[in-house]
């Protein structure tokens, strides 16, 4: 049993690592006869597998696509990246916490003893990019039908809830503003983009013929979806550094629209793990260099103020101008 078992894991791999198997060669690699490979065929099929055969001297055998799920079969390097996705899966917000728990308990439980003893080394806990948990969960069937729409090239109809700050119709940042009222959307979908554990579709909006970016967990799909379009080439030709640049206030660069660089009278150890994405340079004598961008020169001054120190602009003129409006609102504050 345990040989006839074995055989019929090899063959099962050996179906799901090309389209079309000749029976003749499947035999020759597994060392059995024809005869006996039509029987584990029929033995895969009984467990659920849908293998089609072809007749004749070059007839062969093909694994398809079946209408429930049979046992699957993994290799090590694939069992311990289903493990690591599903225990990871608690912050995509897409609301299947509980089912990717109950999964990689299923997964976790057949894993051998080795796979699960590396599984155990690399164990980490996942937590949300954004403070207090992220955007609202997207339900799997709005990531469905949006990702069908951007397959099939069909225009999406949606429903759709705007800030009352977003001017520009890209409401890529969260807020803790009264939502208005849904408004009807018709977009060509292009991309469907995680990031800081949101849901993204980057599409043309037609009614207002420009590129736009929209938050997953603000929209409700309509049916059926609108007519097939003809794809047109995002902005820089790349979805996600078009997503990260509009996060940064930029329009297609991935970088900062506002860049400085200080001396702040700090160790260089000390500023490390709260310089974000800056370059930190060690002076020593307990100074450092520090290159920052933000999406404007105040903010990027504020910013700088966490790190509580005495701080010397390098460059641009622009910062120093920034820091001096701040304090300017900082001295009316503390007068009022």
């Amino acid at each position: 049993m345990t040989g006839t078992t074995s055989r019929l894991l090899d063959l099962l791999s050996l179906l799901q690592a090309r389209r079309d198997w000749p029976g003749s060669l499947l035999a020759e690699r597994l060392g059995i006869s024809a005869r006996t490979v039509r029987r584990d065929v029929d033995r895969l099929r009984a467990m659920g597998y849908n293998i089609n055969a072809s007749m004749g001297p070059d007839g062969g055998y093909r694994l398809e696509a079946g209408s429930e799920l049979p046992p699957l079969l993994f290799d090590d390097e694939q069992a311990i990246a289903l493990a690591i996705s599903l225990h990871a899966a608690a912050v995509t917000g897409v609301g299947i916490e509980e089912a990717a728990t109950r999964a990689l308990t299923t997964v976790r439980q057949v894993l051998p003893q080795r796979l699960r003893h590396r599984l155990d080394t690399m164990e980490f806990t996942t937590v949300a990019s954004r403070p207090g948990g992220g955007s609202p969960p997207v339900s799997p069937e709005v990531l469905i039908a949006v990702s069908t729409a951007v397959r099939t090239a069909h225009v999406l109809r949606f429903d759709y809830v705007t800030q009352s700050f977003d001017t520009h119709g890209s409401d890529y940042r969260s807020s803790d503003t009264t939502p208005e009222p849904p408004s009807p959307r018709r977009v060509e979908p292009h991309h469907l983009v995680m990031s800081h554990g949101s849901w993204y579709l980057v599409g043309w909006d037609l009614d207002h013929d420009q590129w736009r970016i929209f938050r997953a967990d603000r929209m409700t799909p309509r049916m059926p979806s609108g007519p097939r379009f003809v794809r047109r080439e995002i902005p820089g030709g790349d979805p996600e550094q078009y997503v990260a640049a509009r996060f940064k206030g930029s329009e297609l660069v991935d970088r900062w629209p506002c860049i400085g660089k200080v001396v702040l009278h700090r160790p260089a150890g000390h500023v490390r793990p709260f310089a974000g994405d800056g370059i930190v340079e060690d002076l020593g004598t307990g100074r450092c260099t520090l290159e920052l961008g933000s999406w404007s020169w105040v903010a990027l001054a504020a910013s700088l103020n966490l790190f509580d120190t005495d701080i010397d602009v390098l460059y641009p003129p622009q910062l120093t101008d920034a820091f001096a409006q701040l304090a300017a609102r900082n001295s009316a504050t503390a007068h009022r």
